[in-house]
């Protein structure tokens, strides 16, 4: 597909601002630059990306919604059309949020199926993803899809891509941020122009994000991270100047979850991942503003010249789009004719109101997707949080039959938390599992196998099998030592003696007085059952840092009553 331009086309690699008619205006009042928006969960983020792996989307709530309906808002009061790149994945599993974009008066464009870049791919995936995005997109109501943007910007040994998008008839790719110094000697790619691809007439558009040099090193002008990180006096000069003396337009850029200062904080990302992401989101609103008042925009398409898209077929009957993620492979089936296994979830809370949604979605996930297996009960215990805890947990277990929610009436600790809600269950097996899901709770399906005639499952990341994911090193040091120096003391081959993360049977444990409610107890919890001879499995597992809130544990607090709990199992006076 070849982009409209004038009879008289400069040469490849011309600027795009030479292709306008040859009669421009002495006074250009109306100029117009670019928009874009990369549409994208806050969840998807690249910042991100070490922490949230793909299992974990679906366990977040989605907001893209209502942060599209308000930049929607914002571009329609001024008047400001844009070009969208819309993964895929999300346009297969909400065609109504595409729709509504389309409707706006905005383009659609492809931002390839997963949040995941084009890294390690190989042309055949590539060209694969395109088709299964286009698709997505057009059977949303998107139309024909002209324009791509990679999920992550190109490096000098990615632009491979461009040939291929020009030879898939693609009029333009919008996949390079020229920053820093990656594309510092390749100046046709610091601002639009048309690129050669042999064997395409016309060629391909690039459609880089606009940049400044201050001293050698590159600087993106024109929104997204930069827009939030840098002072905005400097941005707003920058992009001044541009305006004045250069012919071309501005390329600015935007991802959905900028709109959306009151995302929640995920506190298992790095300090550096943290600033790149949530630095000034609450500004953001206010200093797009200024720009969409300042200067007028329009889309991609609309600033090539390209036709206008005919309605979109709709798609015929029996064919069917992607289907939708599924994030985790399925477990196997349950055997013909099998009663599912009933098994209680005790579930210990202090100060988690910010995690109840999280944790909820997980754990519907769980049950829908064990369904055949386990009859599940949740047994959620409030240790006395100070927080909206105990309103968020009743108001989201309003009407349901298979939660039972408990509170202390003071905070006790985790581990007396988990014997309140073993002594509650119904069941005779039950799991406790970590609210913050630090353990993923699907291995229940696992776990709960492996109990037998045994007494307890304990997860083990520690086990020469298990692994460990963004724990801080200090504090993995730590667990590590006290879990070797109990294995020392007790004589027993376990490797993980401190994980809330258990399989119970309920008749073994429901009668055991413990000397420490907190986590000082999860251990005394282990150290009682061996001492009286109890049957102790370990399930090799991972182990990663939490993604949303803080732990409550106090470090220090905690070592210490190991050292003592210890000594006192030494003295023979833990039975």
């Amino acid at each position: 597909m070849t982009p409209a331009v004038t009879p008289a086309a400069p040469p490849i690699g011309a600027p795009i601002s030479q292709l306008a008619a040859p009669a421009a205006p002495a006074v250009v009042a109306a100029r117009a630059h670019v928009l874009t928006v990369s549409l994208e969960e806050y969840f998807h983020g690249g910042a991100l990306a070490k922490v949230v792996r793909r299992k974990h989307w679906d366990r977040f709530e989605p907001r893209l919604d209502r942060n599209v309906d308000q930049l929607l808002g914002a571009l329609d009061k001024n008047s400001a059309r844009a070009t969208f790149f819309v993964l895929g994945l999300l346009a297969d599993r909400n065609p109504a949020l595409v729709r509504r974009i389309v409707g706006a008066g905005h383009e659609v464009a492809s931002r390839g199926f997963w949040p995941r870049g084009i890294a390690d791919m190989q042309v055949e995936e590539f060209v694969e993803d395109l088709d299964r995005t286009a698709l997505a997109i057009s059977a949303a109501g998107g139309g024909r899809v002209r324009g791509f943007r990679s999920p992550r910007w190109l490096k000098r040994e990615d632009l491979w891509i461009v040939e291929v998008l020009g030879r898939k008839g693609y009029a333009y790719d919008s996949s390079v941020n020229p920053i820093g110094r990656s594309f510092a000697w390749m100046p046709e790619y610091h601002t639009v122009r048309r690129h050669e691809v042999p064997g395409v007439p016309g060629g391909i558009f690039e459609v880089p994000v606009s940049t400044a040099s201050w001293f050698g090193f590159r600087v993106a002008i024109a929104g997204g991270n930069w827009m939030r990180q840098l002072p905005p006096w400097l941005l707003a000069r920058a992009v001044a100047r541009w305006e004045r003396q250069r012919p071309d337009p501005l390329v600015f850029y935007l991802t959905s979850w900028e709109f959306d200062p009151e995302q929640p904080l995920v506190t298992a990302a790095s300090p550096w991942s943290r600033l790149r992401h949530y630095r000034n989101l609450g500004r953001m609103r206010e200093r797009l503003q200024h720009y969409l008042g300042q200067y007028r925009f329009v889309s991609i398409a609309e600033h090539l010249g390209l036709p206008a898209l005919e309605t979109a077929p709709a798609p015929a009957a029996g064919v069917q789009g992607p289907q939708a993620m599924i994030p985790l492979a399925p477990p196997p089936p349950a055997p013909i004719g099998a009663v599912p296994v009933p098994v209680s979830v005790v579930v210990p809370m202090y100060q988690e109101q910010e995690n109840i949604p999280y944790l909820m979605r997980t754990l519907a996930t769980v049950s829908d997707r064990l369904a055949g297996r386990y009859r599940f009960e949740f047994v959620f215990v409030d240790d006395c949080s100070r927080d909206g805890t105990w309103e968020v947990l009743q108001q989201s277990c309003r009407g349901r039959n298979d939660v039972k929610l408990l509170r202390h009436e003071k905070n006790r600790g985790v581990a007396a938390a988990i014997m309140t809600g073993i002594r509650a269950a119904s069941n005779e097996i039950v799991c406790s599992i970590d609210c913050d899901c630090s353990y993923d709770p699907m291995e229940i399906q696992n776990m709960v196998p492996r109990l037998g005639d045994g007494d307890l499952v304990t997860a083990s990341p520690y086990h020469p099998d298990g692994q460990v994911l963004n724990v801080p090193r200090w504090r993995l040091l730590l667990s590590r030592t006290l879990s070797w120096i109990y294995r020392r003391v007790l004589g027993k081959d376990l490797f993980t003696w401190t994980s809330c993360f258990r399989v119970y049977r309920r008749s073994k444990v429901v009668g055991m007085e413990l000397q420490n409610g907190g986590f000082l107890g999860i251990a005394e919890m282990l150290v009682r059952m061996l001492r009286r001879g109890a049957v102790v499995r370990e399930y090799p597992t991972l182990l990663e840092s939490r993604l949303l809130g803080a732990s409550k544990m106090k470090t220090m607090r905690t070592v210490r009553g190991h050292l003592g709990l210890l000594w006192q199992v030494l003295r023979g006076r833990v039975r």
